[in-house]
């Protein structure tokens, strides 16, 4: 199997090298952002693997579709699709916000690429959404760049205490 990464940093290629040692699959690393003006670049691919800033709308996917692209696989859901006016109201609170990248550290203890809502240095409000209780698994990050924690999302939600809620765009 061919698949094609977009939006890749170099410890993404490191750790999806580590993980393909025992599949083999041929793996193709862009930089660049994936959008209708490049998708050339998963010419002869079977999938791609996209991550947050990467565009993936219906010309896009009509574009990958034509060159016999079978499966799109998103590398993480992205705070993009999080209505961050739903999570303020969830947790009543009047603003609800990422944490600036430079607090990141010294307030949860994980760098950037690395936070998890298990064994933050001071126990945070975690909102999992609805849709997560549909899986068996759920993948979060196990505190390392590179490395995830496969859970079941009861698990998760009774070990950090978090509010199941309606927390995306979508619903």
């Amino acid at each position: 199997m061919k698949i094609t990464f977009f939006g890749t940093q170099p410890y993404d290629r490191e750790s999806f090298d580590r993980a393909n040692e025992r599949y083999g699959f041929e793996f193709n690393y862009h930089r660049s952002h994936l959008n209708g003006n490049n998708t050339s670049l998963a010419q002869g691919a079977d999938a791609v693997c996209i991550f947050v800033n990467d565009t993936a709308d219906a010309a896009t996917i009509r574009s990958l579709a034509a060159m016999d692209v079978k499966l799109i696989a998103l590398r993480c859901a992205g705070f993009n699709n999080v209505d961050l006016k739903a999570a303020a109201k969830i947790s009543a609170n009047k603003k609800a916000d990422l944490i600036p990248m430079k607090e990141l550290l010294p307030v949860t203890g994980y760098i950037r690429g690395g936070c998890s809502p298990v064994g933050m240095k001071k126990r945070f409000p975690t909102y999992i959404h609805s849709s997560a209780g549909e899986h068996p698994f759920i993948y979060i990050s196990a505190g390392v760049r590179g490395l995830q924690l496969k859970i079941a999302p009861a698990e998760l939600i009774a070990f950090v205490g978090a509010t199941v809620a309606e927390i995306s765009r979508e619903g």
